[in-house]
């Protein structure tokens, strides 16, 4: 096996360690849902054990994340398509959506737990955003306003109000984010063409 090849398989077992701790699992919880036992799963963590595709697999199915993320695989494609998700050092993740540049932007952002008294870092830019909270609750800042949307609730605004995003203590949270340029807005429809 190349070194290059060698130094990327030894990366995924701190990956797997992360991605387990942060979803709070143990390893025999972890075993159960993916037919790994527990002590292959140790030692995949540990680096005692170079992962196989038969045992990636079902760990990104788990985690729901791609088999590029898992392992880290070098990119290939042009960085302004590329779909696959993008990890911050904030332990958040941001998974673009759509392929095609200007227009309206798609991206999913899983945010890890936050902290309630945190002081948020607004931002303004140009833009339109539209949020729809998937799981969880987020937390958005938006002006002098503090807001607390729930599963199933969203937000549009304009982006030059100076904003933030984050979860809660209560735990991690998913949205939605629609973003594009100023002037450009998500259309809700509330009426049938029959009506």
């Amino acid at each position: 096996m190349d070194e290059p090849a060698s130094q990327t398989l030894e990366t995924v077992g701190p990956r797997l360690k992360h991605l387990r701790l942060r979803r709070d699992v143990t390893l025999t919880s972890l075993a159960a849902e993916t037919g790994i036992s527990a002590s292959t799963l140790s030692r995949l963590e540990v680096g005692l054990r170079r992962p196989t595709l038969e045992q990636l697999l079902p760990l990104a199915r788990y985690y729901g994340v791609t088999l590029d993320s898992l392992v880290d695989a070098p990119r290939t494609a042009n960085p302004r398509v590329d779909l696959r998700p993008m990890s911050c050092t904030d332990g958040s993740i941001i998974i673009p959506l759509t392929r095609r540049p200007g227009g309206i932007q798609a991206f999913k952002f899983v945010l890890p737990a936050g902290n309630d008294d945190a002081v948020p870092a607004l931002r303004s830019h140009e833009g339109y955003d539209w949020a729809y909270v998937l799981n969880g609750t987020l937390r958005l800042v938006l002006g002098d306003h503090d807001f607390i949307l729930h599963a199933g609730e969203a937000a549009e605004f304009d982006t030059r109000t100076p904003h933030w995003f984050g979860a809660t203590s209560a735990g991690p949270v998913e949205y939605l984010s629609l973003v594009g340029r100023q002037g450009q807005r998500a259309h809700v429809r509330t009426t049938t063409d029959d009506q």
